[in-house]
């Protein structure tokens, strides 16, 4: 790993990190890995990955707000694995082309998925989206089942939209079963990658998808609304 790729990634494990809203948890190895140069990464995308992820939303953050900062203050932009999503809202749609373009040119980029709204400002409840995200995560995390720093979690305009990736079928579906009925979500959106991992262990008691969720001690009722799930070809 280059010095500047090494410095990156302590400098991120050293602060509370987010990929477009969502905190990610880095755990470090011991002074003796790190007297090595040997870093640990919880996430599956490394050291590396993380840090290549980090340099294309930063540029692709600085394109936005020197093209206009109208579009930067609108737009979240997370990136996981070099897949580009965009979320949030702005006032036209050639502001919303500007950014799908700027995005899409951005070194390293592997796919952009452009779900930002053309709405008013004064349609959005930010304080509710910054709620829903965090009920998530806090659900995602107390689950054994799930590894939660593999997903990353934005809401906007109560959609919520999940990225990562994923140990197993079984897990992803766990995990789009919490943010479905967490109240004040009107769809689940998944762009969350397969990939091959330690297997599901399935736990007794546990739902089919589309049934009612099982209390993990959650204060989710059984009762809330359920929201749908659109799953995305990559």
């Amino acid at each position: 790993m280059s010095w500047f790729r090494l410095g990156l990634v302590m400098a991120l494990l050293t602060l509370p990190m987010t990929l477009g809203g969502c905190v990610g948890l880095l755990v470090a190895g011991g002074l003796g890995a790190a007297a090595g140069g040997g870093y640990v990464v919880a996430q599956e995308r490394g050291a590396d990955g993380l840090a290549s992820d980090f340099a294309i939303k930063t540029d692709i953050e600085k394109q936005l707000i020197a093209t206009d900062p109208q579009l930067q203050a609108g737009v979240t932009t997370t990136v996981y694995n070099g897949r580009v999503l965009l979320t949030g809202h702005l006032a036209t749609a050639q502001m919303k082309a500007a950014a799908d373009g700027i995005a899409s040119r951005t070194h390293d980029v592997r796919t952009v998925y452009d779900e930002i709204e053309v709405a008013p400002g004064n349609l959005w409840n930010e304080a509710q989206d910054t709620w829903i995200s965090t009920r998530i995560r806090s659900e995602m995390v107390a689950d054994p089942d799930i590894r939660s720093v593999n997903y990353t979690i934005d809401t906007a305009n109560g959609s919520v939209y999940l990225t990562g990736s994923a140990r197993s079928q079984g897990e992803l579906d766990r995990a789009t079963r919490i943010a479905r009925y967490v109240p004040g979500v009107k769809r689940v959106v998944s762009y969350v990658e397969l990939r091959a991992g330690a297997p599901y262990a399935s736990v007794p008691g546990m739902p089919p998808a589309g049934s009612a969720p099982i209390n993990q001690g959650s204060s989710v009722p059984s009762a809330s609304p359920l929201a749908p799930i659109e799953v995305q070809k990559l």
